[in-house]
């Protein structure tokens, strides 16, 4: 099958309900961003046709898939039906949601069944051909594209996150891994985050963003390591990240330790207490006891002095041989004037 990435390209832009239809488990592993999921068959279902294919051929398999089709038609119409009205009252401009997308695995019988279906109950939809491969296809081939990536870099603390929503809010172009991966990237990562993405999810999503953006233009990203969590960047990103110019952002202790004291003392002292336990034959023995003791008596300024010695050392370690555009000192700057500042040290035009 003959796909071309502006098939998809026009799949994605046009307007409607994407649905994905395969079953929850694929779903789970990794789909198209704002993709709702409305399985054929669910995991088990999908188990029993996929060995009745292996075991007695497709015309038996598509015989049994039929079978459990029939027995839920009625609730599989019922779902489609509450989607499609779902999303035309939570959009402003009711005209704008006119049709199902429609996407299985390959652009197989499991999205043409619901196509068939659509079409019965007079609604308008499309497919996509070639299905979740063929899009998987062109999220691969999109970290290998050139751009131009400037990495915002420093010490925990210094405000990197807070600096990339600026950017993002002056409509520069920003992707925030840390965001997309739902993990801060330290041990202290996950506190309050929503579960992690798979990898492969994680890659749809920042290829969701870069398509968004014009490649020839800047693209501020914050330094990271390979691994945010348990989601790993994409080695041809990464390859590009570590060959990236960075701004160096810098800022007073006492700056970074407030910073992370309004991030993290808000969670409980027995998820923090275990953070720093994970992370215990990097800080050693006697620095975890005492970071732990600060914690139980709240002495939120010594337990950031705590673990900054050893983020520190390791930022410091990782940044040898790396490249810097330039140094920006933002103590004591108000983040109205971020901006100002970078364009005054020439960062942005």
């Amino acid at each position: 099958m003959n796909f071309k990435s502006s098939e998809l390209k026009e799949f994605r832009e046009s307007k409607g309900l994407l649905i994905d239809v395969r079953s929850p488990d694929e779903y789970y592993k990794g789909h198209m961003p704002n993709s709702i999921n409305i399985p054929l068959f669910n995991n088990d279902e999908r188990a029993i046709v996929g060995k009745n294919y292996k075991i007695n051929g497709k015309e038996i398999a598509i015989m049994k898939g039929l079978e459990i089709v029939e027995d839920k038609l009625d609730n599989l119409i019922s779902e489609l039906i509450f989607a499609y009205e779902n999303h035309i009252r939570k959009s402003q401009n009711n005209n704008s949601i006119n049709k199902f997308k429609i996407y299985c695995a390959r652009g197989g019988m499991r999205s043409q069944s619901i196509y068939w279906l659509l079409n019965k109950l007079n609604l308008s939809a499309v497919l996509l051909r070639g299905g979740y491969k063929s899009y998987r296809k062109t999220v691969l081939n999109k970290f290998d594209e050139n751009m131009k990536i400037t990495l915002i870099g420093g010490k925990t603390g210094s405000g990197k996150t807070k600096i990339l929503n600026i950017l993002k809010n002056n409509n520069y172009q920003v992707i925030d891994l840390e965001f997309l991966a739902n993990h801060r990237g330290s041990t202290f990562g996950s506190l309050g985050m929503k579960e992690q993405p798979t990898n492969e999810q994680f890659e749809n999503l920042i290829a969701d963003e870069l398509n968004k953006f014009d490649n020839k233009k800047e693209i501020f990203i914050e330094a990271e390591s390979a691994n945010i969590g348990k989601c790993r960047i994409p080695n041809e990103l990464f390859k590009k990240m570590k060959k990236s110019p960075r701004i160096e952002i810098q800022r007073s202790e006492k700056d970074r330790i407030n910073e992370l004291i309004d991030t993290y003392s808000i969670f409980s002292k027995q998820d923090l207490i275990e953070a720093i336990r994970r992370i215990t034959k990097r800080l050693g023995t006697q620095r975890t006891n005492l970071a732990i003791k600060f914690v139980e008596n709240e002495d939120w300024e010594n337990v950031c002095k705590a673990v900054l010695q050893y983020y520190d050392k390791c930022y410091e370690y990782e940044l040898r041989e790396k490249i810097i555009i330039q140094k920006l000192n933002i103590t004591e700057v108000n983040a109205t004037k971020i901006i100002a500042l970078m364009k005054k040290s020439g960062l942005l035009i």
